[in-house]
């Protein structure tokens, strides 16, 4: 199955524009962060009320978030920059200063304003040539700042939802895995090795510089259409969460007192998934249903839509488990494991 056609059956459990919104964010491509900032943007200028601005009001918010990153983190691979009016390049000259006004300097800002229709907002809505289920925006004629930006009911919808502030936390913590890969470098360590998952904090972390990078929970509920994989009932913002190991991690200490553990790692992330505290508990050590893995099964097969290094990140454990990912799935995947405990 193809990263495409994984996204499409990502969309088909859900076909809302909430579904739309996680595969712009989650398993569009990431030459930069620009969509990350966009995204930020969107939600935080129609979370309130705003039905339409300029494009110079966009922007603002845009480059305000992309410069707070830039501080910290590269927002693209290393020597990708272009010349001197490449928005990065004007970022580095300008950012400091626009953080210390709380708001652009005008180079600044005229650089979002001149990149933004043509670098991002052209992009934001298709995935690897595939337009998405819904449009969130659409830019009037003309040129410059003055332009408008018509939200459209699909994102006032997004950003007026009781999920808004789960999206606004998945989107950052995409950003920060993305942005740790670009650090990193994409096609070496990560590409290598994939996130592992620090048991202790549940952290996701590089392997090999041994750094937390994002929580597992925000990194990957949305690839659940944030919901409790036990239940199938959405987690309402302040509901208590716990991440599930859904083979129970038991098996492993089971099997070991007499003989080692022919399976899998159940400590990786193929076998985590948000869960309600409750609905964890309730569950304690027993062996997930029917519907659990079939929903496990789904939540893995959207993770491997999205680019690296999630993705990289399952394939490697599937294929030093299971053989070839491309040999039966998750599904199959996950049967070979029941299999061995039943």
């Amino acid at each position: 199955m193809t990263a495409i056609e994984q996204a499409q059956e990502f969309f088909a459990a859900d076909p809302s524009p909430r579904a739309s919104w996680r595969m712009a964010v989650l398993m569009g491509r990431n030459s930069r962060t620009y969509k990350f900032a966009l995204g930020h943007a969107l939600l935080q200028l129609a979370g309130q009320g705003h039905a339409e601005v300029s494009l110079a009001d966009l922007a603002v918010p845009y480059a305000l978030s992309l410069a707070e990153r830039a501080t910290d983190a590269p927002q693209a691979p290393d020597g990708s920059a272009g010349g001197a009016t490449d928005f990065l390049t004007v970022l580095g000259r300008a950012g400091a200063t626009s953080l210390r006004l709380g708001h652009p300097t005008e180079e600044l800002l005229a650089a979002a304003v001149r990149s933004l229709p043509v670098m991002v907002m052209q992009k934001f809505h298709n995935l690897g040539g595939e337009a998405l289920g819904h449009r969130f925006y659409e830019l009037g004629p003309g040129t410059g700042g003055r332009r408008t930006v018509r939200f459209t009911d699909a994102l006032r919808s997004v950003a007026g939802s009781e999920q808004a502030p789960g999206l606004g936390t998945e989107l950052g913590a995409r950003w920060r895995i993305v942005e740790n890969a670009f650090d990193t470098g994409i096609g070496r360590s990560l590409i290598a090795d994939g996130l592992s998952v620090d048991g202790t904090t549940l952290y996701l972390t590089d392997r090999r510089r041994r750094r937390p990078i994002a929580h597992l929970t925000p990194a990957v509920i949305g690839f659940q259409h944030h919901r409790c994989l036990l239940c199938d009932d959405v987690i309402v913002p302040g509901a208590a969460v716990q991440v599930d190991h859904v083979f129970p991690r038991s098996l492993m200490t089971r099997y070991g007192a007499v003989r080692p553990w022919p399976g899998p790692d159940l400590d990786l992330l193929w076998n985590l998934a948000p869960a309600h505290e409750a609905c964890n508990g309730a569950k304690s050590d027993r062996l997930p249903k029917d519907a659990e893995l079939m929903r496990l099964a789904r939540r893995n097969t959207a993770i491997m839509s999205s680019p690296h290094p999630l993705r990289r990140t399952l394939e490697l454990q599937m294929r030093t488990t299971h053989g070839d990912a491309r040999a039966g799935g998750w599904p199959a995947f996950l049967r070979a494991v029941r299999a061995l405990v039943t």
